[in-house]
């Protein structure tokens, strides 16, 4: 006899064409599982329409015939479910998940043991939020055509650092109240650059070793001491001396791709320099004639953190205007 139909390996979509067939009533023929399904649920096959080629019925036709007929009735099994009902296959969609045990609820987070933080941080913390607290922060941002500079590099040998360093030192002999210190009501105006550089340590935090007398220097001069003072920083081989009297900060985290930030004034200066990273974009340029044209330049924002209790919004935009002048008039 037949074999029972759960043992029978699921059909492809194919099989009800690819299969061969006996000729059924009216010359049609009827593959094996056209005619399964419709013993199953007692349905004449002559009843029923095809929509295959040459009007071939599809066990898709039979399932919607007893769909749609309340003379078809289905096969009951023995747990009460139906051949309607989705087939049961380890590979079929349609399979259940098998039964899990509930997931024991997550019990209340534990954060891991925190760590005191290092000495440097803590020191870095509280001088960082006593100039918050301190200084009646602005910052304000220009944007820098850095071609000279880039030129400049190639022919020295340099970073642009030490060549940006040269054109600040020289905006702050134009405007020497940018180059002070402001401490409680006493306002002290430098007429030395002593330029700090701020240096990063990683996970250990940062210093700003200083350049002292930085205005008596070009900018390969620069260039030396700020990576001398760079080295040692990351040796852990600076002396207090290295890293006292600065009267102007210059932080470069630009190298790092960096486009726009608002750094905290390095208490009692009144002013920090930020220099951020070189990007190429499309300008507007005039030529010596008068004429516009579009063409693809190495621009850089610098911003300029500075204490309105010291200066004005008209010094600190003076200054930057002087600085993108030397900039962008730079002499090799």
């Amino acid at each position: 006899g037949e074999a029972p139909a759960e043992a029978t390996p699921a059909p492809s979509p194919e099989a009800d064409i690819a299969a061969p067939s006996p000729r059924a009533r009216g010359g049609r023929r009827h593959s094996p599982v056209v005619q399964r399904i419709a013993a199953e649920h007692d349905v004449d096959l002559e009843r029923v329409e095809g929509t295959g080629r040459d009007g071939r019925v599809r066990k898709q036709d039979v399932m919607a015939f007893v769909k749609s007929d309340p003379a078809a009735h289905p096969a009951a099994t023995g747990d009460g479910a139906t051949t309607d009902d989705p087939p049961l296959h380890i590979e079929s969609p349609y399979q259940p998940d098998a039964a899990q045990a509930p997931a024991a609820p997550a019990g209340p987070y534990v954060p891991p043991e925190g760590q005191t933080l290092s000495r440097m941080r803590r020191s870095i913390g509280e001088h960082m939020k006593r100039s918050l607290d301190t200084a009646a922060t602005c910052t304000t941002w220009i944007e820098v055509d850095v071609s000279r500079v880039e030129r400049a590099r190639r022919d020295l040998g340099l970073t642009a650092l030490p060549i940006l360093a040269r054109c600040t030192i020289e905006a702050l002999r134009e405007f020497p109240s940018v180059n002070a210190w402001l401490e409680g009501e006493r306002h002290t105006v430098h007429e030395e650059v002593n330029l700090g550089i701020a240096v990063s340590l990683g996970e250990d935090g940062l210093i700003v070793p200083v350049v002292a007398g930085a205005q008596d220097l070009s900018a390969e001069g620069l260039g030396k001491r700020i990576a001398d003072l760079a080295r040692r920083a990351r040796a852990k081989q600076l002396t207090a001396d290295d890293v006292g009297g600065g009267t102007f900060t210059i932080t470069n985290p630009g190298q790092h791709g960096t486009l726009m930030a608002t750094p905290v004034i390095n208490q009692p200066q009144v002013a920090i320099l930020d220099i951020e990273t070189v990007t190429k974009r499309p300008v507007v340029v005039t030529d010596e004639h008068g004429e516009d044209a579009i063409a693809i330049r190495p621009l850089c924002i610098l911003g300029l953190s500075w204490d309105h209790r010291a200066l004005d919004g008209v010094v600190a935009a003076q200054f930057l205007a002087s600085l993108k002048r030397r900039i962008e008039t730079l002499e090799a």
